[in-house]
């Protein structure tokens, strides 16, 4: 597998910076996987996966969002979007990377996978730029109600007036990563809600790039969204493509029902080509749990039988032959 990084001119001039991941061989790949990492980490952490989808011939690219890994310009800027339009310069950025795709492999399918907050920025993304894309995936999402992305927001609003825009604020964190711990005492970290894989908490722990607080502007960013993007006539705007939903059952972020309620709204929303799988035991991040041999292989398998691939007879003979 070769992997390598670079980066894109954003709308504001900024940098957006990601990796690709492809096969060694010149025969070109079969699908591209698009992939969008959560909050407090980057795209680095994903190259696991991106080994398997390589080995079964795709080509994998992972953009680090504004305020992540090495698209925030420097360490004071971890965990901060931007001070103005951070949601939709987000947005934006992955339809940067999504043209990018499009230049560099024409007429190739690409399916986006979300993981949680990455999840959050897909669904925006989609309904407003559905026609992009071919398939998508979600992993460690859920469904929040309009009323409380409005209470969230409200919150947060006031802990910017507080704490400035860039301030972090401890009561935000307790009503978000900090109660995400309390069903899994007693504690041996902080971050025992990502998987029950002591060594993957520990890598994600001892890793500079991830766990870093979130500005307040970036939970009114975030949080305004929740107010949108989940209104039956947002959800209706979401492309007629297959959706692949999976979680932990034991997912902070989803339980008790958040999965379910959001496939239940995407099929009320007119949403029918949905595969939903729940890990039974699994925490939030189930691509890096102990059974994650088994997410990686269903992944591939609804790629596979949703037909996400250009079948190799159809690739030119000219390109088999390079």
């Amino acid at each position: 597998m070769h992997s390598e990084t670079n980066t894109l001119p954003a709308i504001d001039g900024k940098h957006i910076f990601f990796r690709t991941w492809s096969a060694d061989s010149l025969l070109p790949p079969k699908g591209i996987v698009h992939i969008l990492h959560g909050m407090g980490e980057h795209s680095g952490r994903y190259s696991p996966l991106a080994e398997d989808l390589v080995a079964d011939g795709y080509t994998v690219i992972a953009n680090d969002h504004r305020g992540h890994g090495n698209t925030a310009p420097s360490e004071k800027d971890l965990g901060h979007y931007s001070d103005k339009n951070g949601w939709l310069l987000v947005i934006a950025d992955v339809l940067t990377i999504n043209d990018h795709i499009k230049k560099t492999f024409p007429n190739l399918p690409i399916t986006i996978l979300g993981h949680s907050m990455g999840s959050f920025i897909l669904l925006q993304y989609l309904q407003l730029h559905g026609n992009t894309i071919d398939a998508v995936a979600l992993s460690g999402s859920t469904f929040t109600r309009p009323s409380a992305g409005r209470l969230l927001n409200i919150i947060s609003k006031v802990e910017r007036l507080r704490k400035g825009k860039r301030g972090h604020s401890r009561i935000i964190d307790a009503l978000s990563f900090g109660s995400f711990n309390k069903s899994f005492k007693p504690n041996r970290t902080d971050f025992d809600w990502l998987s029950r894989d002591p060594n993957e908490v520990d890598k994600y722990i001892n890793d500079p790039l991830c766990g870093f607080p979130c500005s307040s502007q970036l939970w009114s960013d975030l949080t305004k969204a929740f107010v949108t993007i989940y209104k039956h006539k947002s959800l209706k705007k979401l492309p007629q493509v297959p959706y692949y939903i999976f979680s932990g059952s034991l997912d902070p972020v989803q339980a008790p029902h958040g999965s379910n309620k959001l496939v239940k709204a995407l099929k009320k929303a007119g949403i029918n080509n949905i595969k939903h799988r729940l890990f039974t035991n699994a925490r939030h991040e189930v691509l890096n749990e102990t059974n994650r041999e088994e997410v990686n292989k269903e992944l591939l398998m609804w790629l596979s039988n949703e037909k996400l691939f250009v079948p190799i007879e159809s690739i030119p003979n000219t390109a088999m032959q390079a």
